[in-house]
């Protein structure tokens, strides 16, 4: 059997840390024996968290032994992913989404308010080592958008105003509340709409009472089955009974011949009595 071999990746100084190396274990743990490099995402991402946010080569090359992976394969993961950063990048990694639903609601706008008040480009880090700030495809937060993910937290339902607040706040280090920026919960609704929700609900509610009545539909029906016929209604019965059976099962009958009818009016014309003139 042919064997690939390749050279071992330079390491350098990088090394999981006790606890993280305990992670990893349980991780690799997870796949079967051959079968180890299946771990190679999460590890990366042990090794990322560990290193600042990013990852060097030396980060990289070591998960490459830990899994016995040639280095080229996991570098080649690295630059696939947009979620492995392959350089230092701020205290605060802002990813601000760009997909169609936030930019619909104005996520240029919260990006244009990132670089003007950091002083930055696209991907560049501020000078005080705080900010780097990049725009990602879809974060699956479209109900609550515009968004941005800030490290590991997600920061919704943002305007310019909003996100210059947000940088403001941890510049001072202050606790951020994740999620909706308007105090809604999750996806729900908002403001007036939930007031009209409400109203919606607790009409239902109301309406939905059991007070012993009966519907109104089913007393029409009562009254409609227990009242006496009246005498159109007796004529049209009595009418009915002498009709051919197929009319009651809605067969068609066709009307007489026009010619039929007028030779009627002829005939009753003929016998009828006339008035002489004396009469007259």
């Amino acid at each position: 059997m042919k064997v690939t071999s390749h050279p071992v990746g330079e390491a350098g100084g990088f090394a999981f840390t006790a606890e993280n190396e305990a992670r990893a274990g349980q991780i690799i743990a997870r796949y079967p024996v051959g079968r180890q490099a299946s771990a190679v995402i999460a590890l990366l991402d042990l090794a990322q968290r560990q290193n600042g946010n990013w990852l060097s080569t030396e980060a990289i090359e070591y998960v490459a032994n830990k899994l016995d992976m040639a280095p080229i394969r996991v570098h080649e993961v690295v630059s696939f992913y947009t979620m492995f950063n392959q350089k230092p990048v701020g205290k605060h990694f802002i990813q601000v989404c760009r997909t169609t639903p936030c930019w619909l609601r104005g996520s240029d706008h919260l990006t244009g308010t990132c670089l003007r008040k950091l002083g930055t480009k696209l991907g560049e880090t501020s000078d005080d080592g705080l900010f780097t700030v990049v725009e990602v495809e879809c974060l699956g937060a479209c109900a609550n958008a515009p968004m941005v993910q800030i490290n590991d937290l997600y920061y919704e339902d943002l305007t310019p105003e909003r996100m210059a607040g947000v940088i403001d706040d941890l510049k001072a280090g202050k606790e951020i509340p994740m999620g909706s920026q308007t105090g809604r919960q999750g996806s729900s609704p908002n403001g007036a709409a939930v007031a009209g929700v409400a109203a919606v609900v607790e009409e239902a509610l109301v309406v939905g009472e059991d007070d012993g009545a009966e519907p109104a539909v089913d007393e029409a029906a009562a009254s409609s089955d227990d009242a006496p016929p009246t005498d159109a209604e007796g004529d049209e019965g009595a009418t009915g009974a002498d009709e051919p059976a197929g009319a009651d099962q809605g067969m068609v009958t066709a009307d007489p011949p026009a010619d039929e009818d007028a030779a009627t009016d002829e005939d009753a014309a003929a016998t009828a009595p006339r008035a002489t003139d004396k009469e007259a």
